[in-house]
């Protein structure tokens, strides 16, 4: 267990109810409709850590914004690297707000790429036992499943991270999945295909990970039904809802990259085939045409409600699921 300072409370226990206007860590927080999906969430996508785009807001002011909604974590991802050293960092300065704030790499080329050798590095990568990388992300990018969305050149495919759909995994994505095991972290898919995840989670699951969340915003719904069989979470994010699909230069690269969007419909409809109980809601938020995180997942779960889930579904996908699998008030190494 990660150690704490004596006047911090413990994000793992249960919290009074939500109050509008309420002051924490000196930050007020939101008295919106909505507000009381916020308490004790987690948000286990957040885009927030330095970037080569413009972001709403910094890691620390996203920490207070969190705190002062009440929620229970945030997942900081990063395109460009390892996000565990800004979470350490944050926990260090702002650990007593009560928000348990973690990262992982990306394994994308710039980072690295598909390496175990990065992977170790994560692993610890942060201020002591149990602050290193908290999740490892095969790449969200630099996939063949992305490059031929993208209408990229076959060599620029071919040098691609992808998962073959028979016979042997390649050396290091087996051996990525190995060190994953054997810390009890988890496993995130990246942007491959639904046909290309399925695979990945059954060999994943064969090899002794036990954590595993797809990207799911975009498949089909008997690839998804498949792909939660094998124990795994389906994640759905805000980002392809919303108008930064359309934006210039919303990911990587000003003139490729942006995503397809997708419609409520298509998106509650994943959501059901996937079922709450092995599903998953985040933001996937940060860049500066959309809403801070809070603000943006606040909106994203009144979206979802309108859609016709419970709120009890929805407590289900945004508190209990990303706490049980990002070990959310505990340790990486628990």
């Amino acid at each position: 267990m990660v150690s704490q300072p004596p006047d911090r409370p413990d994000a793992a226990q249960p919290r009074g109810p939500a109050e509008p206007a309420t002051d924490v860590g000196g930050v007020s927080t939101l008295s919106l409709p909505g507000i009381e999906f916020l308490k004790d969430a987690v948000d286990c996508h957040v885009h927030v850590c330095p970037h080569i785009n413009a972001r709403t807001i910094s890691v620390f002011e996203a920490t207070r914004q969190a705190a002062a909604a009440r929620m229970r974590g945030i997942g900081l991802m990063d395109n460009f690297g390892n996000s565990s050293g800004y979470a350490a960092l944050v926990m260090r300065e702002l650990g007593h707000l009560g928000v348990d704030v973690f990262g992982g790499p990306i394994l994308e080329p710039c980072a690295g790429g598909v390496s175990p050798y990065v992977v170790k590095i994560a692993l610890d990568y942060g201020y002591g036992p149990g602050t290193g990388a908290r999740f490892v992300s095969l790449p969200t990018h630099h996939t063949r499943n992305v490059a031929i969305s993208e209408g990229r050149s076959p060599a620029y495919i071919e040098d691609c991270f992808h998962v073959p759909l028979s016979g042997e995994l390649q050396d290091a994505t087996k051996e990525v999945l190995d060190l994953i095991a054997r810390r009890d972290i988890v496993l995130n898919t990246g942007f491959v295909s639904a046909d290309e995840a399925a695979r990945l989670c059954e060999e994943a699951v064969s090899r002794g990970v036990g954590r595993i969340i797809v990207p799911a915003v975009d498949h089909p719904e008997d690839m998804i039904r498949d792909i939660v069989a094998t124990g795994a979470y389906a994640e759905f994010f805000f980002f392809g809802l919303t108008h930064a699909t359309h934006a210039v230069g919303a990911n990587v690269e000003a003139q490729i990259n942006s995503p397809s969007a997708v419609s409520l419909s298509e998106t509650a409809a994943r959501i059901r085939a996937a079922g709450p109980d092995h599903a998953i809601l985040s933001g996937d938020l940060g860049i500066a045409v959309l809403p801070p995180p809070v603000e943006g997942l606040r909106e994203f779960l009144l979206t979802i409600r309108s859609a016709g889930f419970a709120d009890d579904e929805i407590r289900t996908m945004v508190v209990r699921n990303p706490s049980r699998l990002f070990k959310v008030g505990q340790s990486a190494s628990a």
